[in-house]
């Protein structure tokens, strides 16, 4: 399956602007590292987040799960896509980020693993694509409690 395959339905630099647009607002005063993310919902409606981070460490958050959690406060269950920038602060989007192991956990929950896209970028040409099966393999979701 080709990446165009992948993606036909979502707004993938539509989300990668918006992902960008909400680094801007992260808060890292610790690590220095600002992150956005941008979740495309089932109903093709785009929830962002930054991360937001505290002096005590355990309190601090992701981007990826603060736009899920925000889509999630709304009433959205499903998604589509999440579309990730970081970098240091000052710094432009210069490379991949990630998302950790929490997140990638978190996407599972409210997502299918097969046909949910994860998105990392430097910038709107120069993207990476990745099902979530791909970044959690053998995962362990809601369906393995039915």
């Amino acid at each position: 399956m080709t990446n165009k395959d992948l993606v036909e339905d979502i707004p993938v630099k539509e989300l990668i602007r918006s992902a960008a647009e909400a680094r801007k607002k992260a808060y890292a005063p610790y690590s220095g590292y600002m992150v956005g993310a941008a979740v495309l919902t089932n109903e093709l409606r785009i929830y962002t987040g930054c991360n937001i981070e505290n002096a005590s460490y355990t309190p601090s958050i992701c981007a990826e799960r603060t736009a899920i959690s925000k889509a999630v406060s709304e009433g959205r269950r499903g998604f589509k896509a999440i579309a990730i920038v970081g970098s240091p602060k000052g710094e432009l989007i210069s490379q991949y980020s990630f998302p950790c192991g929490v997140c990638r956990q978190v996407m599972r929950e409210f997502a299918d693993p097969e046909s949910f896209i994860v998105i990392v970028a430097r910038g709107e040409q120069d993207y990476k694509l990745f099902r979530l099966s791909e970044l959690l393999p053998e995962s362990f979701g809601p369906d393995n409690l039915r």
